[in-house]
C-alpha cells in the first residue's frame, strides 16, 4: 500500500524510470555548475561571467585585468556606414583605416573610431566579419565571425594576455585571443577563427582604390573623441609595455618596434618596419614559400601624437606570395617614381599586389595573412619567430 500511495502522486503518463532520469539530469546539471564554479580563476573577478571555465587552454595567471568591467570598452555591431565623400570631411589622406574587400564590396574602418571600441561586428556581402584593433599591441586583424556555421557577436572582455585584447562572444561567453584568433576558455576552447584578408592603409589610398566604398561612420551611438589618441606617445615610450608581464624579446631595439609578421606552414617570420621603409620591396621566403612585401608611405601612426592625423608617417606594408601560375617572380622598385616591377616581364605592380601595366596587367598576387604588430606582442605569442635582417 505505501508504494501504491506514492505512485498515485505521480502525474499520469510519467513512469518511475522517467522521473528518476529527470532527477538524475537535474542533479547532473547542478554538479556541472558546481564544477564550473570550482574552476573559476581565483585571480580574476568572474562573478558576472557564464563562461565554462573548466574548458580552458590557458594558464589563468597569464591573464590580467585591463578594464575592470566586461564591455567597459563597448564593441559596435552593425556599424553605420557613410560614403567616401562624406568621410573625407573628417578623415585625411593619412588617416589609418583597416580596409577589406569581399565579393567586390569594399569597406574601411578608421582606427580613429576603433581606438575607442576595438571591435566592429559587421556583415559584408552577406559575410559576417569582426574587424578588431588592439591599441596596446598595435594589432589590426579581421576575422570570419562564423564558428561551426553559427555567426558570433564579439565584445571586449576587459581582460588582457601578453597585453593583447581578450575578446568574448556573446552567445557562449567564450574568451578569444585577438592577436591569434584562438579560443582560450569556454565552450569553443581550442577553436580558431578564420582570418579575412585586410590591410591597414591610409584613407587616401582607400578612396583612390575604392571610390564607391563605404567607411565606418562616427554615428556609433556613443560619445567619444574620435580622432584623438588616448595613448599619446605609446609607440615611442621607452620601458616595459603597459600591463605586459612577460620577458621582452631583445632581438630588436625597442619592444614597440613595428613588424609585419606572418606564419606560413610551421614557419613564423617578422619584418621590421625600419627595414621595410629602407628597402621598400623585399623578396624573401617563409619556410618554402616565396613571398614579396611592398611598402608604401602615407599612413599616420594611431599611437603617436594626441591627434592621430598629426602623427608621424609610419607607412604600411602588404605581403603576397611571389609566385604566379607556377612561376616565381622577383620584384624591384623604381627609386624615382616608386613603381614596383617584376624582373621576369617588366610588368608594373601597385602596393596591393595587382599588376597595373605590362604583360601581366590585371593579375593579382595571393595575399598572405600578415599584419602589423608591436614586436613585443608578436614575439610573446610566437617566440620561435625568425626576424628578417638579423
Amino acid at each position: 500500500m505505501p508504494t501504491q500511495a506514492r505512485a498515485r502522486n505521480i502525474p499520469a503518463g510519467i513512469s518511475i524510470i522517467a522521473l528518476i532520469a529527470a532527477l538524475l539530469a537535474i542533479c547532473g546539471a547542478q554538479a556541472r555548475v558546481r564544477g564550473q564554479d570550482n574552476c573559476r580563476p581565483a585571480n580574476l573577478n568572474t562573478a558576472n561571467w557564464s563562461t565554462d571555465f573548466c574548458n580552458n587552454r590557458v594558464d589563468f595567471d597569464e591573464i590580467l585585468v585591463g578594464n575592470p568591467t566586461k564591455d567597459g570598452i563597448p564593441s559596435v555591431t552593425d556599424p553605420a556606414m557613410e560614403s567616401v565623400e562624406a568621410a573625407s570631411a573628417w578623415l585625411s589622406d593619412r588617416s589609418p583605416v583597416i580596409a577589406l574587400e569581399i565579393e567586390g564590396e569594399a569597406r574601411a574602418y578608421p582606427l580613429a573610431i576603433l581606438m575607442w571600441h576595438e571591435i566592429a561586428n559587421d556583415e559584408i556581402a552577406g559575410f559576417p566579419v569582426a574587424v578588431t584593433f588592439c591599441p596596446l599591441c598595435n594589432s589590426s586583424v579581421t576575422f570570419d565571425r562564423r564558428v561551426n556555421g553559427d555567426a558570433l557577436d564579439f565584445g571586449v572582455s576587459g581582460l588582457l594576455r601578453n597585453s593583447d585584447l581578450i575578446m568574448f562572444d556573446r552567445q557562449s561567453e567564450t574568451w578569444w585571443q585577438q592577436l591569434t584568433g584562438e579560443a582560450l576558455v569556454g565552450d569553443y576552447a581550442g577553436a580558431l577563427l578564420d582570418i579575412v584578408p585586410s590591410q591597414v592603409i591610409g584613407f587616401g589610398a582607400f578612396a583612390e582604390r575604392y571610390p564607391d566604398g563605404l567607411v565606418m561612420s562616427r554615428a556609433t551611438g556613443y560619445n567619444r573623441q574620435y580622432g584623438i589618441n588616448p595613448y599619446r606617445d605609446y609607440d615611442s615610450r621607452p620601458g616595459r609595455p603597459f600591463l605586459f608581464a612577460g620577458a621582452v624579446d631583445g632581438r630588436l631595439g625597442s619592444a614597440v618596434d613595428r613588424v609585419l609578421a606572418a606564419i606560413i606552414g610551421d614557419s613564423a617570420k617578422a619584418y621590421p618596419f625600419e627595414i621595410l621603409r629602407q628597402e621598400r620591396v623585399i623578396n624573401d621566403s617563409i619556410g618554402d614559400a616565396p613571398i614579396v612585401i611592398f611598402f608604401q608611405s602615407g599612413v599616420a601612426s594611431a599611437l603617436d601624437s594626441s591627434v592621430i592625423d598629426s602623427a608621424r608617417d609610419i607607412g604600411t606594408a602588404g605581403m603576397y606570395r611571389a609566385s604566379l601560375d607556377g612561376e616565381v617572380l622577383r620584384f624591384t622598385v623604381d627609386e624615382h617614381n616608386g613603381a614596383f616591377t617584376d624582373e621576369e616581364t617588366g610588368s608594373t605592380w601597385n602596393a596591393f599586389g595587382e599588376a597595373i601595366a605590362g604583360e601581366l596587367e590585371g593579375s593579382q598576387l595571393e595575399w598572405v595573412h600578415a599584419f602589423p604588430h608591436f614586436w613585443f606582442a608578436w614575439a610573446a605569442f610566437h617566440p620561435e619567430t625568425e626576424v628578417y635582417g638579423l
